[in-house]
């Protein structure tokens, strides 16, 4: 039965090889060269963020491994890739993003959202927010308070879970579609500077969004990819969900 598996897990590797276009073997390239998450029995993976991490999930659905509550975005996309390929692991996968939510807002509900989930693994996505209600005029943050926040919820994480394998992803955005205007930049820039500087300062693993949805653009136009520039389309997430895959060794 062993056997049975990693035959079909060695085909779909050699499938998707030979049939990967160029741009998106580019992005993987990116996620080779780091650190790989170790998926040890009964590990727990957390997801936590804003809407594109949120993804319509039914927050009322408190289960792990469950499609409703993976809501329709990357994480569903991850889950279900993860759990095929380590089906007697025993991973539990939740997803807690929140639709809307900045820095502080995780922090406001750390403790039941992540805290009290005990996670293994821990993945972040947040930032696209702590800026884009600035240019709205609904918020006040500023980059400093951005970094300020991002690094005491993750210490805070770090008291609590020392040997916590940590994914900080890059909040990005596709210039030129809908939201993301010229107004953006050169300010968003920071955000994406800093999620990576804190990345390194935890020793964790970056998922180099923006550089993906660059590359992606070489095959098809940002709105291909996303509806407002901000947003995943499934394309979107499913380029997404692939670099993400990368670090995991299983």
């Amino acid at each position: 039965m062993s056997n049975r598996r990693d035959f079909i897990k060695g085909t779909a590797a050699v499938a998707a090889a030979t049939t990967m276009l160029p741009w998106m073997a580019s992005a993987t390239e990116i996620m080779a060269k780091q650190k790989k998450i170790k998926l040890a029995d009964n590990t727990v993976v957390l997801f936590q963020g804003d809407s594109i991490t949120d993804a319509g999930r039914d927050k009322n659905n408190m289960e792990y491994n469950n499609q409703a509550a993976f809501g329709n975005g990357y994480v569903s996309h991850i889950a279900a890739q993860l759990l095929f390929d380590n089906p007697a692991k025993k991973l539990k996968i939740y997803n807690k993003g929140i639709s809307g939510n900045k820095v502080f807002q995780l922090a406001d509900r750390w403790d039941k959202d992540c805290l009290e989930l005990k996670p293994d693994v821990l993945s972040i996505m947040v930032g696209v927010n702590d800026f884009w209600h600035t240019v709205t005029g609904n918020y006040k943050g500023t980059i400093q308070t951005y970094k300020d926040d991002y690094v005491k919820l993750l210490n805070r994480t770090k008291e609590k879970f020392p040997n916590i394998q940590l994914i900080i992803a890059e909040p990005y955005a596709v210039k030129g579609v809908k939201a993301v205007d010229d107004k953006w930049y050169p300010a968003f820039d920071d955000y994406r500077h800093a999620a990576h500087e804190i990345a390194n300062q935890f020793n964790a693993i970056y998922i180099p969004l923006q550089e993906v949805f660059d590359h992606a653009q070489e095959a098809m136009p940002g709105k291909y990819w996303t509806g407002d520039g901000v947003h995943p389309s499934p394309a979107g997430a499913q380029i997404m969900a692939t670099a993400w895959l990368a670090a995991f060794k299983g």
